[in-house]
């Protein structure tokens, strides 16, 4: 019998990087010089769009680890552009980055095909970005609809970690702060880098070793949260799964 908890930390972090990479491509940044919007505002507005014309507030409940001002000042920024139009830019350029990164990886449409039924086996509870992007249709061809499949994992495991963070008594500073950031497209490994490009303002405080203690169980907790999803695949299934996730990461 598979071992769901194992699948999904066997795979959160290149998925991660895989289903986030689209963020940070240049077809994003084309797509902020085609509306004008910075590229933070772009993010917020393109990921966030899907829960709908909403207060900031609304936005920081769902993406839980940035400061407050600085989701308010980029979500009013982007407000120019429609959310409903931002998310369909915003899953174009997610489309257009799988195509062009995973164009050539013959085993895009298998792994679709595995990750589909864990993406619609999960639960939407603190995941409410997840759940918005689970309602847009997938695209027909397979690096487009894997790429599209893979960020909606790395939504679903979003939302759950925030809610394990936040049960362990974790700050959202104090986890950026120590977080190893494996599953981040950012190329960034220092907490204290991740923090300052989420623009928490500086100082930073030192978290102590109860601090990293209780942080170190949110992960295992997170991976906990996200095995009922997983638990839909069988033994091979879940081997197959993660071995493409890997080869995956090495196409393109």
């Amino acid at each position: 019998m598979a071992d769901p908890q194992a699948t999904a930390a066997a795979v959160k972090g290149t998925i991660g990087r895989l289903g986030g990479g689209f963020m940070i491509s240049r077809e994003v940044k084309a797509l902020c010089e085609r509306t004008g919007l910075a590229p933070r505002a772009m993010y917020f507005r393109g990921r966030c769009g899907v829960l709908g014309e909403v207060d900031a507030d609304v936005v920081l409940a769902a993406t839980v680890f940035f400061p407050a001002e600085h989701v308010r000042e980029n979500w009013e920024a982007g407000r120019s552009l429609p959310a409903g139009e931002a998310v369909e830019l915003y899953t174009g350029a997610c489309h257009d980055w799988g195509r062009r990164r995973l164009g050539g990886f013959a085993g895009a449409a298998r792994l679709a095909e595995l990750l589909e039924p864990v993406v619609h086996n999960a639960d939407v509870l603190g995941a409410p970005i997840f759940a918005g992007w689970r309602r847009l249709p997938l695209p027909g061809d397979a690096p487009a609809r894997v790429t599209q499949l893979m960020h909606l994992v790395r939504e679903l495991r979003g939302g759950l970690h925030a809610v394990a963070v936040l049960a362990e008594g974790v700050t959202p500073l104090e986890a950026t702060l120590l977080a190893a950031h494996d599953g981040t497209p950012l190329g960034l490994s220092a907490g204290e880098a991740v923090a300052r490009f989420f623009e928490w303002p500086e100082p930073y405080p030192v978290p102590g070793p109860e601090t990293a203690e209780r942080r170190a169980r949110s992960e295992e907790l997170t991976d906990r949260l996200m095995a009922p999803a997983f638990s839909v695949l069988d033994e091979k299934e879940a081997a197959e799964l993660v071995e493409l996730v890997r080869l995956a990461d090495r196409a393109g």
